[in-house]
This record gives C-alpha cells, sequence and structure tokens, in this order.
C-alpha cells in the first residue's frame, strides 16, 4: 500500500487508535497532519514518525517509506468550528493539500438514558459526529480539486448494535456511519471515496478505564477470543486509503473478531 506523496489528516491522532493510524499512513509514505488537544502528546507521535524514519525503531514502527515523509503537529478542540477551519486553512498552507481524512476523534460520556444530562450528549455528538461533517467539508475542496480523495470515519460497533449507557455514543456513531454512505453517494463521481471502519473492543486507553468483569464479559462475546489492538484498526485505514481500495465506497468495514456479523 504506496502512499508515497499523499497527505493525510489524522483527528485524535495523540493516542489509540489515531496514534496508530498516523504511524501506520506515514509507514506507507504519507505525509501526516495530527490533530487533537493535547500539543505535548502530538509532538510526540511526531517525534516517533521521525525516529520510525530513521530507522531507530523495531517494526512494526519501522520502514517509513521515503524521505520525503512529514510529519506536523496542529493543536486543535474539533468541538470547535472555528479552530477546524483554520487548523486545515494552515494544514493546505503548510503541506499543499489533503488527500486522506481519518475522522477519528471520538469521546465518550457514558450515563443511562434516564439520568443522562444535556450537555454529556451535546458535547458527545459534537466532538463524534458534527467534528466528522466540519472536517469533511474543510477537507473536499482539496479533494475536489485534484479528483481524488480518501474520507475514512471511525464508528464503532455500537454505533450498529447499540451499549446500554452509550446512548449518546451509540447515536454519534451510527450517525457516522449514515454521514459515510451519503458523502460517498455525493462525491463519488469525482474520484473521492468515503467509508467507514467499525473496531470492536479494542485495547486502547478508553478500554483500559473498564472493569475486569466487563473485559471478561466483552471477550465472550468475541468468537477470536481477543481484543483488538490499535494496529488492527490502522492496517484497515491504511488499506481503504490506498489505490487498492479504489473501487470500495459507502462501506463500513467491521473490525470486531466477530463480535458482530452480518
Amino acid at each position: 500500500m504506496n502512499l508515497a506523496g499523499r497527505v493525510a489528516v489524522v483527528t485524535g491522532a495523540s493516542q489509540g487508535i489515531g496514534r496508530a493510524c498516523a504511524l501506520r499512513l506515514a509507514q506507507c509514505g504519507a505525509s501526516v497532519a495530527l490533530v487533537a488537544r493535547n500539543q505535548r502528546k502530538l509532538e510526540e507521535v511526531v517525534q516517533e514518525i521521525a525516529a520510525a524514519r530513521a530507522g531507530t525503531h523495531s517494526p512494526p514502527q519501522s520502514g517509513l517509506a521515503g524521505a520525503g515523509v512529514l510529519a506536523r503537529a496542529f493543536p486543535a478542540d474539533v468541538e470547535n468550528e472555528d479552530q477546524i477551519k483554520s487548523t486545515f486553512k494552515a494544514i493546505i498552507s503548510d503541506l499543499g493539500k489533503i488527500d486522506i481524512l481519518v475522522n477519528n476523534a471520538g469521546i465518550t460520556r457514558d450515563q443511562l438514558l434516564m439520568r443522562m444530562k444535556r450537555a454529556d450528549w451535546d458535547a458527545v455528538l459534537s466532538t463524534n459526529l458534527t467534528s466528522a461533517y466540519i472536517c469533511s467539508q474543510q477537507a473536499i475542496s482539496s479533494m475536489l480539486r485534484q479528483r481524488w480523495g480518501r474520507i475514512i470515519n471511525i464508528t464503532s460497533v455500537f454505533g450498529q448494535m447499540g451499549q446500554a449507557g452509550q446512548v449518546n455514543y451509540a447515536a454519534s456513531k451510527a450517525g457516522l456511519i449514515g454521514l459515510t454512505m451519503a458523502i460517498a453517494r455525493e462525491v463519488g463521481s469525482r474520484n473521492i471515496t468515503c467509508n467507514a471502519v467499525a473496531p470492536g473492543f479494542i485495547e486502547t486507553a478508553m478500554t483500559a478505564e473498564l472493569s475486569a468483569e466487563l473485559k471478561e464479559s466483552a471477550l465472550k462475546m468475541i468468537p477470536l477470543g481477543r481484543a483488538g489492538t490499535a494496529a488492527d484498526v490502522a492496517n484497515c485505514v491504511a488499506f481503504l486509503a490506498s489505490d487498492e481500495a479504489a473501487y470500495i465506497t459507502g462501506h463500513v468495514l467491521n473490525v470486531n473478531g466477530g463480535m458482530l456479523m452480518g
């Protein structure tokens, strides 16, 4: 999967799945703009990409393609529309274009529906869904001009099957699936694809906070018998970003170990 010469933007890139996606896209040769709120963590990922390119890390981070691979940190809160717009202008000014957009930024504010505060509903929908709409809107003009683009939205198995105590999160991730299909229909004629990746139970900082009992219960639902890794998701994102996936659009790629089938 050769992404040399491509420019990718990854939101929520400071940790977890976003960080893994940034590393994998860079490994495939893309220059990467990393967007998240925490500048320190973003700079650490930038340095990790630079070190990998220099061959100072062992696989899977090593073997970055080409001296032209760049990584830049763009601190921004994707819940803030003005910050998104100024950030995307800065990315295009700095890196020249946007070929690939990975809408990964996401938060949780878990609570039962009867007790959920409106502020927690709004925060999750704004960060997980509205930001993807605004980021896609900002990136699409560059993709239309070059008649090539890849938009990849990170949804969730819970956007497909629901989850008690996560009505806000499940609704936001289900909304991403609808957004994906609508965008795919709008821009397909311009050689721009839009797909979603739906992770299941993935080992991240977010899932690390779950109780041992809840983790054990989740593992019983997975035919492969293990939690997924951020790299499992990033590999699928890299594929959908590549020319090898040129005839795939409007698709939801499940990365859940068989937790949900069909």
